[in-house]
């Protein structure tokens, strides 16, 4: 049974969490999603393409790992993305704003819920 839903209003529960979603990293599109302020269907779409970038890379190196999250630090907001490690193709997306988040607590946190989805 999926919950993506639960997931989501989990991630929006973290402190400065402004939107969230969970995407499929193969086509771009967003799964579920909630939050105010970014257009998630065109963020999802966009970081899809820093993933996609980021994997290539690490197989590109050579390298035996995997991402855990990558994290881009805007002016005023952070942006999560952490690939689902039990569901290969999906992310966790998260984007919160800088002045009322704590990057160590929201990381550590979506670490938990990525842990707890169930699809």
């Amino acid at each position: 049974m999926s919950n993506i839903n639960v997931i989501v209003d989990t991630l929006l529960k973290i402190d400065g969490a402004q939107a969230a979603a969970v995407v499929d990293s193969n086509s771009g599109m967003v799964l579920g999603s909630g939050g105010t302020g970014v257009d998630l269907e065109l963020a999802a779409a966009g970081n899809t393409e820093v993933v996609r970038a980021k994997m290539k890379t690490i197989k590109s190196l050579g390298l035996n790992d995997v991402i855990e999250d990558i994290l881009i630090t805007l002016g005023k907001q952070y942006h999560i993305l952490r690939p689902i490690e039990k569901y290969e193709g999906l992310f966790i997306y998260v984007v919160l704003d800088k002045n009322k988040a704590n990057l160590a607590l929201a990381r550590r946190k979506v670490l938990e819920v990525e842990q707890a989805l169930e699809i």
